[in-house]
Order: structure tokens, then sequence, then C-alpha cells
């Protein structure tokens, strides 16, 4: 949500910091708080002023009228502050509807003054602009401040001067108080305007003859803004509403959502209730919570919550598995139900997101089965058969009573299953597969229209014939009445490709004679063009850079659509307005701060543009256009007939009910005429009105059908129309949210506009007045399809609709990844990996994944164990990895490897190449004697050949024995590296066989010259062998493998890798120049005739 309630203290402390005001603001940050916990003592070393002053006391939780509910204590001292707070402080009290713990106090200084230096200010947001209300007597007895109080209107953009405060507010106030009370006005809205709030009271305000006091105070901040006043506001914590409790669980899944893309909501109502929800979508939510209480479950409801906007398999999982754990906390007697619905999802992946549930049902199967918890089960959209299909599995396999059902059920017939109320269908028909919908039900393959092979990335002629909008001066301009049509060109911002091409596809199977995507804009990369499928073809569409640049090429375009963030999109909306030939915008972003969307609202209604969104899945028009991923996936596309008009159109605030609402009304009328959803936030670019308005001047709409929401008042305008006759045509409308008035405590449902601030913008009271008003309006939701049919039927009997025969549409291939998704095809994978998998949540090596790595301390031994033998090692084996690696890290500057690094690095290459120059001298002569030694000393030990049969064998074939010699050291001199490496194996590992057998031939080789020692290549060798056949991981043939495919030179390879980047360092570090050898150390040999 956007609008949120701040603590009385966090508001007073904004005020205090930032307010910009020559009115002496008095106490400033003189407050002091108090909870269960408080020490006294230490609380009046910290406010000295405690134990020196007259003081007011009060509850600071939200809770409105504290003073006529006696819970302010008023000029006392501190002792009598805490005998006031002894019988109010974590005791139980009620306010209206809604009981809770009084927890959290505020001291304040007791300020002695007159009523009539008592006045009222109050600022709020409007659609419009900004509202000051000031009434001269202000405090606990102010009554009605709507009747009674001064209004001034400061209007999006405007400014607000202490003259206008003067005449339009201070009419009635002392003349000697309206010059400190215009200017601490003035400076107030500014600081409103600046830290983005939306509602701000303070009440009373207090002006003596020492300065303004704020008394009482009452704030909500936009919490979206969040990102431009995080400096200013730091940390905030939101209280939530008096009578509900802030759990844990709830601040878990906040944080969730902050951290995620998608939407993830939790409020727990009743943790006690038998009912629990896990729905997806923020409209959807809302209806199942109104039907789980018009069917009498509203005591029994224990929590509100959505998940939306594609949440990965592994937020979903997080996400349920916070419910079934608060949900097996305590036994009910009647055992429990938890409902996992939704709409049809437009563009979430259903299976995905199943797959996440599914773990977290699996894990909590033992509670689920003790709970006596049944689950019920409707969902549609992408790949929802394979979500239904695994949750159904799981039910058989742990014997939890799971029913599932797919679109063929209405989205709310498992509340009235789940509460008894309507019998569960034995076998729930079983829809179609996706794949089922692509294929063409006339039996012709052919494609359609040979214009739909060509390449669309160049410009043509707009076909429709109406030109570019002309730039208009004066008056604002009228909106059109046709938003889309068969012609309509758009530009996507954002390099959104599945949504492009899923309009391509639209396009296609509507036998639109081009695509409707005639540019993409991405400012985060440079000119290029991306290719899409057109049916069977490939073609370019052209990506810009900039804006201007997509406009002054495609002026055929009049449709924006915008996936640009919640942070970029208010200025690429503005930049879009400066074109005359864009008249629509889409802005799907969700979390624009309000004060933005105002801006573009006010823009937009200057320029005639027609704004869709933001926080929104767009709008589609059958046969014609959609917008980004409206309508879902080809699959619905096709099952709700939106590749053909209809006669009903309709208006939603949320984008996955308008999905729903495809579905109804496919299955109850002849099916779609045009469909927005205007976005579920306060101030929608668009409202309901515009869309009505506009069906009933399109002779195609025969009826209306609106889905309103609680919130707001725009559905009266709905009513006042149809009372008018300006809308003549049927309406059938619902508002969603009527459960809201049955919480004792506020609840903020998924959109940010879908909370009542009065009692006129309760969903009850809009649909009361909405069918007085003669609009078609059901008893709930479960009886809107019925509502519809029966209206759409009496047309067809009066003639108003001649239903018109089906026509099947072109088929369109389905693309190769969403087939695999669906297992619908196989083909042999390119690469084949066994060491390690990224594509889940969390980095898995063999096996193991990243976060379970740190936690049992393997070290990078351990960690090269999973990745090169796919095993984990024991802990002395780790260890051992790890001494290989410290004493091959480096041997000095003149081995050649160091030396070649050095050259490279002082002839000004890169460290890579530096790098890859000293690993390339890595062989039989330097360093990769490790290999060879373990073959040559394996073979010769395997084959029962004694060691001294082994150096007489080698010496007459002629060959050097790998791993044995040193230049420096000797018997001795012993190299320390072999000695330290030999202690730890003879005392850990659990046999050294080729060790010792290799060691006795270092007896006989020492024993003809003193430096024929095994040195440090050998010994790991041997021992290496040693350890893969001893250690209980490997089989012998597999530790003959390792040793035949070279990992043992891999050790030498990644310690000495450590050294070279060293030399590197230190050469560029010293600032080294171009090396040249000297020639008085080369010998020069030429030929003798040459040399004369």
């Amino acid at each position: 949500m956007s609008a949120k309630a701040i603590s009385e203290q966090t508001g007073k402390e904004f005020l205090y910091k930032y307010i910009c005001t020559s009115a002496a603001v008095q106490n400033r940050f003189r407050y002091a708080n108090v909870t269960a916990e408080t020490d006294f003592d230490r609380l009046t070393e910290e406010h000295p002023w405690l134990l020196t002053q007259r003081l007011v006391v009060k509850p600071d939780q939200l809770i409105k009228r504290r003073g006529k509910l006696g819970l302010v204590g008023v000029n006392l001292d501190l002792k009598g502050v805490r005998e006031w707070l002894k019988p109010r402080l974590m005791r139980e009290t009620t306010v209206g509807k809604a009981k809770g713990m009084l927890k959290n106090f505020l001291i304040e200084p007791f300020v002695p003054h007159k009523q009539e230096e008592e006045f009222y200010v109050c600022i709020y947001a409007a659609r419009e602009g900004d509202y000051v209300l000031f009434h001269h007597e202000g405090g606990v007895d102010v009554g009605d401040v709507d009747a009674k109080a001064r209004k001034l209107l400061v209007g999006v953009d405007g400014k607000i001067t202490e003259e206008s405060v003067k005449k339009e507010l201070l009419t009635h106030a002392p003349n000697d108080k309206k010059a400190i009370l215009a200017n601490f006005i003035v400076g107030l809205f500014n600081l409103y305007e600046d830290l983005f709030f939306t509602y701000l009271e303070i009440n009373p305000l207090v002006v003596t003859k020492d300065g303004v006091y704020v008394l009482d105070m009452a704030a909500k901040i936009d919490a979206t803004a969040d990102y431009i006043c995080k400096a200013k506001w730091g940390d905030v914590e939101f209280p939530p509403p008096f009578g509900r409790e802030a759990y844990p669980e709830e601040a878990y899944i906040a944080d969730l959502d902050a951290k995620s893309g998608a939407s993830l909501k939790l409020t727990l109502l009743n943790p006690r209730g038998r009912i629990w929800t896990m729905v997806a979508g923020g409209g959807a939510s809302v209806v199942y919570s109104d039907t789980i209480c018009d069917l009498g479950g509203v005591n029994e409801l224990a929590n509100y919550g959505e998940y939306s906007g594609a949440p990965s398999e592994q937020q979903t999982y997080d996400y349920a598995k916070t419910i079934l754990s608060l949900m097996t906390r305590e036994k009910h007697p009647e055992g429990k139900v938890l409902i996992i619905g939704g709409s049809i999802a437009n563009f979430t992946n259903v299976a995905a997101t199943f797959k996440g549930i599914v773990r977290a049902i699996r894990d909590y199967q033992v509670p689920l089965k003790e709970h006596e918890v049944t689950i019920f089960v409707r969902r549609g959209g992408p790949n929802y058969q394979e979500g239904l299909r695994v949750m159904g599995e799981v039910g058989k396999t742990t014997g939890i009573p799971i029913h599932v059902f797919g679109t063929e059920t209405h989205m709310t017939a498992i509340v009235g299953m789940a509460l008894g109320h309507r019998p569960i269908p034995n076998q729930p028909p079983v829809a179609a597969h996706t794949a089922n919908f692509l294929l063409n039900s006339s039996g012709s393959t052919s494609t359609p229209v040979s214009s739909r092979t060509a390449s669309f990335s160049e410009n043509r002629a707009r076909v429709d014939g109406s030109p570019a909008k002309k730039v208009k001066t004066g008056a604002p301009q009228a909106k059109a009445t046709t938003l889309f049509s068969k012609h309509t060109k758009s530009i996507v911002w954002g390099m959104q490709t599945r949504a492009v091409q899923g309009m391509l596809d639209f396009d296609y199977v509507c036998s639109r004679d081009e695509p409707s995507v005639a540019a993409m804009v991405y400012p985060f990369t440079g000119d290029h063009k991306q290719k899409f499928y057109w049916g069977h073809k490939e073609i370019l569409i052209p990506v810009y850079k900039n804006m201007g640049d997509a406009m002054k090429k495609h002026p055929e375009v009049d449709v924006l659509i915008s996936f640009a963030s919640l942070r970029s999109a208010f200025d690429s909306t503005m930049e879009t307005m400066q074109y005359p030939q864009i008249h629509t915008i889409a802005i799907i972003a969700e979390g624009i701060p309000e004060a933005h969307t105002r801006k573009i609202i006010k823009v937009a209604d200057e320029k005639g543009v027609t704004i869709i969104g933001p926080a929104t899945v767009g709008g589609i028009k059958p046969g014609c256009f959609k917008i980004g991923n409206t309508g879902g996936m080809l699959d619905n596309i096709l099952a709700s007939k939106l590749y053909r008009p209809g006669s009903v159109a309709y208006v939603s605030r949320s984008g996955g009910m308008s999905n729903e609402l495809n579905n109804i009304i496919s299955r109850t009328t002849d099916g779609v005429f045009e469909g927005v959803a205007i976005g579920g936030d306060r101030y929608p670019g668009s409202v309901f009105t515009d869309h009505v308005l506009r069906y009933q001047d399109t002779p195609g709409v025969k009826m209306i059908v609106v889905l309103g929401e609680i919130g707001g008042t725009e559905e009266y305008k709905i009513c006042q129309a149809i009372k008018q006759g300006r809308i003549t045509k049927p309406v059938v409308c619902w508002c969603i949210g009527t459960c809201a008035t049955m919480f004792s405590s506020e609840v903020q449902f998924g959109h940010a506009g879908a909370c009542a601030n009065q009692a006129s913008e309760t969903a009850v009271a809009k649909n009361k007045a909405l069918k007085e008003a003669g609009a078609f309006v059901p008893r709930s939701f479960d009886e809107l399809g019925d509502i519809i049919k029966s209206v759409y039927d009496d047309l067809v009997a009066k003639g108003v609709i001649e239903p018109a025969e089906e026509v099947p549409p072109p088929t369109v291939p389905m693309d190769y990844s969403w087939a695999r998704e669906l297992g619908l095809i196989r083909k042999p994978a390119s690469f084949m990996t066994s060491i390690c998998d990224e594509r889940g949540q969390e980095l898995i090596y063999a096996g193991m994944p990243i976060t379970e790595i740190f936690k049992s301390e393997i070290g990078l031994g351990g960690t090269l164990g999973l990745l090169w033998f796919q095993r984990r090692l024991p802990k002395y084996a780790c260890q051992f990895i790890e001494m290989c690696l410290m004493v091959t890290a480096d041997h000095g500057p003149a081995v050649s490897g160091a030396h070649n690094t050095i050259v490279c690095a002082r002839a000004g290459k890169d460290l890579i190449s530096s790098l890859t120059s000293g690993l390339l001298t890595i062989g039989d002569r330097f360093g990769g004697a490790l290999d060879a030694a373990a073959k040559q000393f394996s073979k010769a030990f395997d084959s029962g050949m004694l060691p001294m049969e082994f150096v007489n064998k080698m010496k007459k074939e002629g060959k050097l024995i790998m791993g044995i010699g040193h230049r420096v050291k000797s018997i001795n001199n012993p190299d320390m590296r072999v000695q330290i490496l030999k202690d730890f194996v003879k005392q850990h590992f659990p046999s050294t066989q080729l060790l010792d057998y290799a060691l006795d031939v270092e007896k006989i080789t020492t024993s003809k010259k003193p430096n024929l020692i095994l040195n440090v290549d050998g010994f790991i060798g041997v021992a290496f062998v040693d350890l893969l056949r001893t250690c209980d991981g490997f089989t012998r043939d597999e530790a003959d493998e390792f040793v035949e495919i070279g990992a043992l030179n891999g050790i030498f390879v990644l310690g000495r890798s450590m050294g070279f980047i060293g030399h590197y360092l230190d050469q560029k570090r010293l600032k080294q120049g171009l090396y040249r050898h000297p020639w008085d150390d080369i010998s020069y040999v030429l030929p003798e005739h040459m040399s004369m």
C-alpha cells in the first residue's frame, strides 16, 4: 500500500526536524516514549525536563479521539503520570469495535492555554490536489470539521502563499494571530509536500504569546516514496491499527516483499481461526475474503494476504511455510481449512509458484495431518494444469485431503465447499491441456495472409487513415473515445521481450496485417534490433536508446506501454507526453508515489492523453490490440475467445480479476468487446467513468460490466450518470471489499487504493447506491456470472445482440522454451554438467547448497572436493588439499612459470595474459610431475615390482623417474615442504602403501646421488593416490580414473596460480619497466662462417 499511518511521535519528529517557518515552534523534541519495559530512572536521565515540568500522557497507538475516551492524562507531575499509567499500561481496552492492549504511551510537557488559543489544521491529499482545512475553534469538541472548517485547495503543482491562507482560511482567526498562523500553515504545507505526507492533522494547534505548540497530531505518509525520502525519514516503523497486534511473521513477509519484485502481503486477523487463505492477486484476495465473510466465516477468518507479480518458487515457499507454520500452532475442534485460490493469472507461471507451495506442504505434512487441515485449490493461468497436477499429487502422497479445481470452476466456489455450503464434486471436469488450445480446430494448416511472412522492422504508412494528433493550445484537449483499433501501433518502454512476443502472438491470432509493436525503447543499451516471432516467421523490431529517436522514426505510433520501474516511470511518462502523437499511455509499474501520479494525471488531462495505470496489467480489445501481458498467454486468449470481439465491455481495478472477467464473460455471453484494468492505486490515471462513458458512446458495446472496489468514490459518478440518462446501456456492477465493514480493525487490502476512509467509501455503501441508481448488482461475487448471463440473455431476446458465428483463429506455434516447460518436447542437451547448478534460488555444488557449505565449514579443500571429485571428503582430506595448495603456491621468481609471468607483466600485459603465460610452462619438466609420478609409482606398485626392480627398469629404458630429484634440496638438505606434508599424512591417512613404496625408491636413488630425493611433486602425487584409494569415498576404478584424467596436476596449477598472481601484482606495484635479458647472460654460438 502507499498511504501508511505513522505514530504521533514519528510525525512530530519529522515536523520538528524539517519544518521551515519563522513561527516559534515550542517544545521541539520534548517527548518521551513509555512502554512496559521503560526504566523511569534512565528515562529522567535522558529527559530531565520530566522532573521539572507539568506533563501530559496519552497512548500513541493510532487511536482517534483519545480525549473523548478518557485516554489523556493532563497537568500531572511525573509521579502523577506513573499513577495514571498503572491502571492503563498493558491493559486491554475497547475502542469502537476494536479490542486491544494499551502498551505504548507518549509523555509531553503540559501547555497552559486558553480555549480561544486552540485551532484545528488538517492537510489531506485528493486526486485534484491537496486540501488545507482550518477551523478557529480546535480541541476535543471540534465536531464535524468537514462541515465547519474553511477549505483551501492547492492544486497539483500549485503553490500556497500566506496571502491565500489569510484570505481563504483565517477569516475567523484572531487578527493578532493571523500572521503567525499563516506563516506556520505555509511551512506545514511545504513540509507535507517535501516529506510526501498524504494526511497531516493537528488538533489542537495552540498559539500563545510564546509561540506555536503542536499538541496532538495524526499523520500518514506515502510509503512508496521511501526511495526519495529515505535520507530524511530514516527507518520508519509503521504501527498496526489499534486492536491488531504486530506479529513477527507479518514483518518477515514485509521484508520478503521489500526485497522482491513480486508482491507478498500478510495480515493476521485471528491466529486461532480455522479458515486460512493463500490467495494469488490483490483483487482476488479481497474477493475470497468477501465470500468467506458472506458465508458466515468472518469470526474464523485467520488472515488476509496475497502473493502476486510472478514470485519465484523460493519466495512462494517462504510465504507458504510462514502460513503453514502459523496455522499449525493451535488445534481447532473442527479442524482447519486452507484456501489456496486465485484468479486466472496473466503472466505468473502457476506451476512454478505451486512447486514452492508443494515443498512447504511436504515439509509440514505431519502437523497438517495432526491439525486435520483440508486444502482447497482453484487457479488458472500459464501452465496451471501442471500446477494443479503437482498439487493433486502431493495430496495423494502425503494423505492430506487436497481438492483441486481449475478455470472450469467459478473462482469462489471452493469457499462454499470449504465451509460446507456446497458439495465437493467427486471428479471435477478436467480442463484441456494448454497445448490443445493452440490447435486450429478448422483442420486447416495454412497460414492466412501472405504478408505475414514479411519483416516489420521498417516503417509502414498508417493504414487506418487517422493522422497523428496535432498539437493544440489553450483549453485541455478532449480524450479519444476509441483507444485501440486493428491498426493501433505502440512503442514498448523496457526490455520486456516476453510481453512483446505475447502481443505479437495476439496480433497474429487476431489476423492483424501487421504487428502492434512498432519499436521498443531501452535506455541501457545502444540502438539495435531485437528478434521476435510473427506466426512462423522471425522478424526484427528496432530498439532505441532514447524516446526522441523512436517517436521520430515511428510517427504512426499513438500508444506507449511503459514497463519502466517505479523509480523511472514518472520521468519517462512525463517525457512521453511531450510528443503529441501519443494519445494513450499504459503504466504497468506498481509503487509510484501518489504525488508523482497526480502530476502525471494533470499533464495528461491538459494534453488529452488517456492514462491506464499505474499498477495495472493494462487492457485488451479483442481482435485489435492488447497491452503487454493482459489476457494471459495464448491458451487463455483462445479459451476466452479474446481473438474476436464480443458485445460486453468491462472495467476493473485489478489486473488478475480482469482476466477472471474475461473467463466469466466468455462463458456467459458472446465475449468481450473491450476490457481495461485501471490499476489498484488510490489515484489511477483514468477512472471508471472515463471508460464507462467511452463504452456508452461505442456502438459495438451492448452492455457494460464494472468491478469496483472499496476505497474512493468514483463508483458514485456511475450512479449519477445512470440517473441523469448519460448511461443508458445495461450496467452490471459489483464492488469488492464488502468484508471490510465486518472486521473489528482496519485492514489494508492488496491494492493501495483499497481502504475506506469514510462510510461512503465502503463497498457495501457503493453497492447499495449502484443498485438504487439502476445498475444490476448481484448479492455477492458468486452471483456475478449469473447476473451477467441474465442481462445478456435478455438483450439477445430483445434482438439488441445477435451472436455471430464462430470463426476459428489461425494457428500460432508454441515457443520452444514454453513447450519444454510444459513437458511437450525434448531435445538432447549441448552440454552436460554434474558438479554445479546455479538455476535455483541457491547455488549448489555437487548437490550441496552454498549455505550448507558455509555452515559445515568444509573450507576450500572441501569445496574443491565437491567440484573436482563430487564427494564430501573427510576433514583430514580437506586439510591435506589445502596444505598442498599452500606448499605449491610459489617457489621464487627464478622458476620458469614465475619468470614468464614477470616478463609478461613487465611488458605491460594484463593479469590474465601474464598468468596464462606462466601457466603454459607447466608440464613434465616444471610442476607437471604430479600426474606422471602418481602413474609411474602406481603402475610399479600395482604390478608387484620391487623398488629396486622399478629403479633398474627405468634406468634400462633410459627414462627419468618422475617426482624424484631436486636442483637444490638433497638428503642432507631436506625440503621442509615435503617434511611437513609427510608428518601430516603419516598421522592422519588410514594407509600410506604407495608413499612407503616411493620412500623405499628414494632410499635407492639417494644412495647413488644425494639430491635424487622424493620432491614435493612426487610426494603429493603418491600421497594423493593413497588418499583416493583409502578414504572410503572412491572405488579403485574411480581413484585410478581421477589420476588418469589429470586431477592431480590441477592441484599444482591451482596452487601455483596464487604465486604467479602475486608476482604479477608485485611487478606492477614496483612499477618495473620492460624486461630485456642482458647480453652477458647469453652465449652467442653462431656458425663460424657466419660470424666471420
